[in-house]
């Protein structure tokens, strides 16, 4: 009686603030409120303020206009269940709904075909675009497809939503009920986040990458330290990433817990995006007397190739002190780490130094039907087949555990993914080490643990 109470409950009460419940400041604004009146504004409060229609600051809840929200088959079922409990009918505006059938590619029961073919029915019923199985990663049809541009406010009911902010936008993961709150309104509920402000110095070094910065990150701050905090990312190092390279760093800022991550509006961007997105004119900067939390400053040349180790994210060492660690399995794919720049650089190891060594799998999952084509046209498919690589169909395959490959029991992993929890592969007994693209492939080479510079080394 009390689940049944609570799973009736929590759609009513999201449709009711929705609907017109009186919101207002966070309890911490009011303290703030005359710094306000002269201090600028974040990104996040630029984008929130434009799509709540209000003058707003961290710490205000407000509910805001959506122009795009992504549901998956991980996340549509239940949303569906939350939608009819408000009424169901048609859905506010469909055009502004994106569904993707991407965590069971293919559907591997008969289960995930059912609740795939639910999702197909009402898709076409309400006129909602579908992406189905063996377009791609939700996620990266996002970006992709130009959903994602400057100043939209984007929402996705999976946490890695966060990976949109690349493009100068807000983004962020919600719950299935908030999506169904969404897909019955158009509207969704937030309170504002305070910012963190992260300058990035310099250029990465040779051999270090952006999944490093990630890590990094991750180690500096631990899964909580950007708990529903905005990660705006500044300074003369951001210009030396390109689009996809922020793409990477975006997607895993949830895992330190941050509400979201937005990068500046540039050359890398603009460049990306002409083409794929429809307007681009909602581009924004945050003032120079906008007001965060804190700052970091990172020096990019100071960095070094990391491996995050079994069972968190932010326990991650230099990639030196596991080079005894055997691995049984390659895993190059996901939101993460699935896109044609991040098999061209595993690639280019593979080319140097070798194939995989005998007993290791390599698993290859491009992360859209876009960058499979843009693979097989290059010849790079060809040559990681050659290489013995097991194909699996475009989507989020082995990351989690749904589909593709599951590793053996007790198997040490090598992954370009964002997690390693235990389980997180679909067998608990496994162990799962995540680095980036060229990490990944020298590791394949040698049966362990190794960068590219160890094998230059003659190591191990």
């Amino acid at each position: 009686m009390a689940r049944d109470a609570v799973y009736s409950a929590r759609p009513a009460r999201v449709f009711a603030i929705l609907c017109g419940c009186r919101v207002g400041r966070g309890v911490n604004a009011a303290s703030i409120d005359e710094i306000e009146v002269m201090s600028g504004k974040t990104l996040s409060e630029k984008i929130l303020s434009a799509k709540s229609g209000r003058d707003v600051r961290a710490g205000d809840v407000v509910i805001c206009e959506v122009d795009y929200a992504l549901g998956t088959d991980g996340s549509i079922p239940m949303a569906l269940d939350y939608f009819a409990a408000m009424g169901g009918g048609r859905v506010h505006a469909p055009h502004r709904l994106l569904f993707a059938l991407d965590h069971y590619a293919p559907a591997p029961s008969p289960k995930a075909a059912l609740l795939q073919a639910g999702i197909r029915r009402f898709a076409k019923e309400q006129g909602i675009p579908l992406f189905d199985i063996g377009e791609g990663i939700g996620h990266q049809l996002v970006v992709e497809k130009g959903f994602a541009a400057p100043g939209r406010l984007l929402v996705g009911a999976d946490s890695h939503s966060v990976t949109y902010g690349a493009a100068n936008c807000f983004a962020t993961g919600i719950g299935s009920s908030d999506l169904a709150g969404v897909m019955k309104t158009g509207k969704v509920w937030l309170k504002v986040p305070a910012s963190i402000r992260v300058r990035l110095h310099g250029r990465l070094a040779q051999g270090v990458y952006p999944k490093d910065v990630a890590l990094y990150l991750a180690q500096l701050l631990g899964t909580d330290g950007a708990t529903y905090e905005t990660l705006e990312f500044c300074g003369d190092g951001v210009q030396s990433l390109d689009f996809e390279d922020r793409l990477v760093i975006a997607n895993m800022s949830v895992e330190l817990g941050a509400k979201n991550a937005i990068f500046p509006y540039d050359d890398a961007c603009r460049r990306y995006l002409e083409g794929r997105a429809d307007d681009l004119s909602g581009a924004l900067s945050a003032d120079a007397d906008a007001i965060y939390s804190r700052t970091l400053d990172i020096d990019l040349a100071t960095l070094e190739p990391f491996v995050a180790v079994p069972h968190a994210v932010s326990d991650n060492v230099r990639v030196e002190a596991l080079e005894a660690t055997p691995v049984q399995m390659v895993f190059l794919g996901t939101c993460t780490g699935g896109r044609t720049k991040d098999f061209r650089q595993a690639l280019d190891v593979f080319r140097q130094f070798g194939q995989p060594a005998s007993g290791v799998q390599l698993v290859v999952t491009p992360a859209s039907r876009e960058v499979l084509l843009e693979l097989t046209q290059g010849g790079e498919l060809a040559e990681l087949i050659a290489l013995g690589a097991v194909l699996v169909t475009p989507g989020c395959g082995a990351c989690c555990g749904t589909s593709g490959a599951i590793p053996e029991d007790g198997a040490n992993v090598i992954s370009t993914a964002n997690r390693n929890f235990k389980g997180r592969m679909g067998n608990p007994t496994a162990n799962i080490f995540l680095a980036s693209p060229e990490v990944c492939a020298a590791s394949a080479i040698a049966g362990r643990i190794v960068s590219p510079r160890m094998l230059l080394a003659g190591r191990p």
